[in-house]
């Protein structure tokens, strides 16, 4: 596959702040699809490029968001982003709008990504923007809370470690931006997300704790909202999130939500074709061939 012709583009925030994104250019009037990335990802994590890639084979253009801090740079503010943050998901979706009346917008989410789509998609319901035709969700941590719990059990935990590193370097760094924004001390002895969210995430937005963070942040609380199509790719053996939890009595609730819960496909992997040589990932085609019918 040929290299993705990206156009990094920073855009300033209506508070002083940056939201750095990649575009994928091409014709005016065609489909635009917004992809959002998980945890301490960014806009070049594999699954966003791959959905780019597939977008502009359909002839489409694409952007890849940066969650705040997740570009390569800090972002300018104390604040960064977490799992329920959709004022930027907001903001963007209007900037686009208004540079491309009259084109269709697609949004897709991975990972924490596709909770920041449902939860935009269900606070918006009725009022959501016409021009936003259709979305997809893969892999989502529909409710937090137990989505960190399940990260801190078995196997899962190698994930969780290297999410918590991650984190903790960026808390790290924004301590010399802002010094005694939180206790060094308390903030070295983090092992787990719960500790992280507790200490850092919920205080820093807002919230009283991590449990306060993660009710009023999990999008299971807004599926019965959304009024778009959207598409719920989820695997029952994702060490993200357990199967035994996907919504499958709120999916079926609301006509506009479509819900593939499939036995394998892990997080964010789902790959047909033969291992190793011609494996190949599925939610690229099953995405676009989504969004396509609502064109």
């Amino acid at each position: 596959m040929a290299p993705l012709q990206l156009q990094r583009q920073r855009w300033e925030t209506p508070d002083g702040d940056f939201v750095d994104v990649d575009r994928l250019p091409g014709a005016p009037g065609t489909p635009i699809l917004i992809v959002l990335h998980g945890l301490e990802g960014s806009s070049r994590s594999r699954y966003v490029l791959s959905l780019l890639a597939a977008a502009e084979r359909e002839g489409w253009r694409g952007i890849g968001v940066n969650f705040r801090s997740c570009s390569g740079e800090p972002n300018r503010l104390l604040r960064s982003y977490h799992g329920g943050e959709t004022s930027d998901l907001t903001w963007i979706v209007q900037q686009v709008i208004a540079e491309n009346p009259g084109s269709p917008i697609f949004l897709a989410g991975a990972s924490l990504g596709a909770n920041v789509v449902l939860k935009y998609l269900g606070e918006q319901g009725e009022a959501l923007p016409s021009p936003v035709r259709a979305a997809v969700a893969i892999s989502t941590p529909f409710d937090l809370a137990l989505s960190a719990h399940t990260l801190e059990q078995g196997f899962s935990r190698i994930y969780m470690r290297g999410i918590v590193r991650g984190l903790k370097a960026k808390a790290k760094t924004k301590l010399l931006m802002f010094p005694g924004f939180v206790d060094e001390r308390k903030l070295d002895a983090v092992k787990t997300l719960t500790q992280f969210d507790d200490l850092v995430t919920a205080p820093v937005h807002g919230f009283k704790d991590a449990d306060d963070y993660w009710s009023h942040s999990s999008s299971i609380r807004f599926l019965p909202g959304i009024r778009r199509p959207a598409l719920l790719i989820s695997a029952k053996d994702d060490p993200f999130f357990p199967g035994k939890s996907l919504p499958v009595a709120e999916a079926a609730a609301n006509p506009f939500l479509t819900a593939e819960f499939t036995a394998h496909g892990g997080h964010v992997g789902f790959l047909t074709g033969s291992w190793p040589g011609r494996a190949r990932s599925w939610t690229e085609g099953r995405t676009i061939q989504f969004l396509k019918k609502h064109v």
